[in-house]
């Protein structure tokens, strides 16, 4: 049975009733049957597909999909399940697959056709970050790992295409072909080419003092093809680097996340969770444990809003493909440890909303 069928979908794989919300101060639309756990990965469909799909990795274990209706009512499709946390999530190409990334060590591919789930990679340590590599010449599985290692599946074999070691565990990874960007413990950066096959280009010095959490590839907006990326970490700073700068003052750092303190004028700070960039537009999106999410416009060196609080931390984020709704979650991210975490509260929350106006660039001064 297919899960693009509609109303013929089997009543077995489908989760949860529920009714949608909204927040209404912020303009967003509440997903109905959120996880039960903290969300660790958001992601919309390719726009290889008509309608629109979010699919969801969180602590629970599960992998959801949610069909996104043009009201922003969402409708609960199916689910999948890990033997462990699911960290990281992405689609194929066709729209046809979701991967997802476990600390149970595997990678899993979920025909959504089917609504099967197979078992498509392995690492000896939790698996941080998936994405899928649509080559001119191959494609693939990146799978980056706890265990030190990139790895690469053709999804047809048991075995690695290719594995590169890294220096130290995988924390961050972002692609957008030809290029890939991986972030490592000891605030390691590794800029990998992917073309023909993946190999090393370069490692850089982080510019953010302080580990980092979340990397995101943006665009030339003359070439559209892949020129920098923003590299977000614990002590709300984004970093804009681009890899060949054609002036060394393009690359800028930028504070985000901060509040004023209640005592003495200290400000507390906040980790960036995620980096989103707006595939139309080339504006970006931040979401922090401060419990918000801001739009910038970084060629402008601008921010162009900031959301009311929410009532805990927001975790992850991600724009569908032609731009107009902005998802993003709102659950517990452990920053302030285990004493922090009230479970009769702090209840995981999916939202959507449209967002193409808010993220136009701002309007360059005459």
């Amino acid at each position: 049975m297919s899960l693009f069928g509609g109303t013929n979908f089997g009543t077995a794989t489908v989760f949860g009733g529920g009714t949608s919300t909204s927040n209404t101060s912020n303009n967003a639309v509440e997903v109905t049957s959120p996880p039960d756990d903290s969300v660790s990965c958001l992601k919309f469909n390719p726009p290889a597909l008509q309608m629109t799909f979010l699919v969801a990795g969180s602590w629970d274990n599960n992998v959801r999909c949610w069909e996104i209706q043009p009201s922003g009512q969402s409708v609960p499709k199916a689910q999948q399940t890990h033997t462990g946390p699911v960290l990281a999530c992405d689609w194929s190409d066709d729209g046809t697959k979701v991967f997802t990334a476990s600390c149970d060590k595997t990678a899993k591919m979920w025909d959504l056709n089917s609504n099967q789930a197979m078992q498509i990679a392995q690492h000896d340590a939790p698996i941080k970050t998936c994405h899928w590599i649509k080559g001119t010449s191959y494609s693939c599985l990146m799978t980056g790992s706890w265990d030190k290692t990139l790895k690469f599946w053709d999804t047809r074999t048991p075995n690695p295409m290719m594995t590169i070691q890294l220096p130290e565990r995988c924390y961050c990874a972002d692609v957008k072909y030809p290029m890939a960007v991986v972030g490592t413990a000891g605030r390691g950066l590794i800029i990998y080419q992917l073309e023909n096959q993946p190999q090393e280009f370069k490692r850089i010095d982080s510019p953010l003092k302080y580990q980092h959490r979340c990397v995101s590839i943006f665009m030339d907006k003359k070439t559209n093809m892949p020129t920098g990326f923003a590299l977000g970490s614990i002590e709300g700073r984004v970093a804009i680097h681009y890899v060949n700068p054609t002036n060394p003052k393009d690359n800028f750092t930028f504070k985000c996340h901060r509040s004023n303190g209640q005592t003495g004028g200290i400000q507390d700070i906040y980790a960036v969770n995620d980096i989103a960039f707006h595939p139309g537009h080339g504006t970006l999106a931040t979401v922090g444990s401060d419990g918000r999410y801001s739009f910038w416009d970084k060629d402008a060196r601008t921010k162009l809003k900031t959301s009311d609080l929410f009532d805990q931390s927001i975790s992850t984020c991600c724009f569908n493909s032609q731009g107009n709704i902005f998802g993003f979650a709102s659950s517990y991210d452990w920053s302030k440890g285990h004493e922090g975490y009230d479970p009769q509260k702090m209840k995981p929350h999916i939202y959507v909303k449209s967002c193409y106006d808010e993220l136009k660039p701002s309007a360059k001064k005459s």
